[in-house]
């Protein structure tokens, strides 16, 4: 079983759809628990559709265009984090759950001081995992194998380095520090498809409230490390010694040209990223953030970057989709810190001027 904390449309179309995909292939691995943590009605959404949605998959795979949907029914259960606490924590003690996995934007893993470990539940997730494995811990369950799926890099050692942080400031046992950091497995990961809200026109759109939209183009790399426990087989997943270029090529190249047409298209007008490349004068601007700025960046770093850059350029134009700037303008601040200050600190340190398409999206200090 897995427990998975987000019930956004990111975790429904890429990991949960994965797991729908294995299990269609006879691999049971007992379903998904969902947590919402946040204000919207999701998971009573999900309740309501017995956890069943769907994915229109739309745009080039194999050179060719493609249009499919696809039925996820991998979710047994979503749960209210603010009223259904204790059946989180029920979960938690399943002789069952083999997985938790997550995704809360760069913002999520922010520390709230007020959270203690009898707070029902506690408010930042970083708070709710240890609050989860401490009773998972308590009840003698099984060291379970913990997947963040956030954007940051070396995700798994920052969240680990916090529950543990956490578990000392709450004075918990060294033993269960010790079940925290050598028997617990923490994989460090990077996600990479692009999601974007159901097409409002498709035939589906008044039947599943909870249709999406993904984009072919698929990729789940996790980090290798001793003691791995084996994982469900995905041709979307990719297990490597060395996480750092894929992290680099995917959030500088993806996720940094994402951010900076937020920044700097939205307040002049622009809506959707496919506004944005249809129009010459904008997409002149993009092109030269991506070849003149960010490739030679990592460069040095990356094998066969301009490939990825063109072939990323392609999946921003894909026709189907409508990825709104305001959408990836969300937790902005934060996603401009990861995605492209350390770009603009780099070119800076590398070239000694700064990048002119970079100083229009990157707050300057004072």
């Amino acid at each position: 079983m897995i427990l998975q904390f987000g019930t956004g449309r990111f975790l429904r179309a890429f990991v949960d759809r994965f797991v729908q995909h294995a299990q269609d292939a006879g691999h049971d691995l007992g379903g998904i628990v969902v947590v919402q943590s946040t204000a919207s009605s999701r998971a009573d959404a999900l309740g309501k559709q017995g956890g069943a949605y769907h994915v229109v998959v739309r745009g080039y795979e194999n050179g060719e265009l493609v249009d499919r949907v696809e039925r996820v029914t991998s979710i047994r259960r979503a749960l209210n984090a603010n009223s259904e606490w204790s059946a989180v924590l029920e979960v938690a003690r399943s002789p069952e759950l083999q997985y938790i996995i997550s995704n809360t934007t760069e913002a999520g893993y922010a520390l709230d001081d007020a959270d203690q470990v009898s707070a029902a539940p506690p408010q930042a997730f970083p708070a709710k995992l240890t609050r989860v494995l401490w009773e998972r811990f308590q009840a003698g369950g099984a060291p379970v194998t913990i997947i963040p799926c956030e954007l940051f890099e070396r995700n798994a050692d920052k969240l680990r380095a916090l529950v543990v942080s956490l578990a000392e400031r709450w004075q918990l046992p060294r033993e269960f520090v010790d079940y925290l950091v050598n028997q617990c497995v923490w994989l460090c990961n990077l996600v990479d498809c692009i999601v974007t809200p159901g097409p409002a026109d498709h035939a589906l759109a008044k039947s599943d409230p909870l249709l999406i939209q993904a984009e072919p183009y698929t990729l789940w790399a996790i980090e290798r490390v001793p003691q791995m426990p084996p994982l469900w087989q995905h041709p979307a997943i990719c297990i490597t010694d060395d996480l750092a270029p894929y992290y680099l090529r995917k959030v500088r190249i993806l996720n940094g040209v994402h951010t900076a047409m937020a920044a700097k298209f939205r307040p002049v007008g622009f809506e959707t990223v496919q506004q944005v490349l249809a129009d010459r004068a904008a997409t002149r601007w993009v092109r030269g953030l991506l070849y003149e700025e960010i490739v030679p960046t990592i460069a040095y770093r990356v094998p066969d970057v301009a490939a990825f850059a063109d072939e990323a350029f392609d999946r921003l134009r894909n026709p189907y989709l409508s990825h709104k700037l305001s959408d990836i303008a969300l937790h902005h601040e934060a996603k401009v810190a990861v995605r492209l200050k350390p770009t603009y600190d780099e070119y800076m340190a590398l070239f000694k001027v700064r990048p002119r398409h970079l100083s229009e999206v990157v707050p300057m200090e004072s």
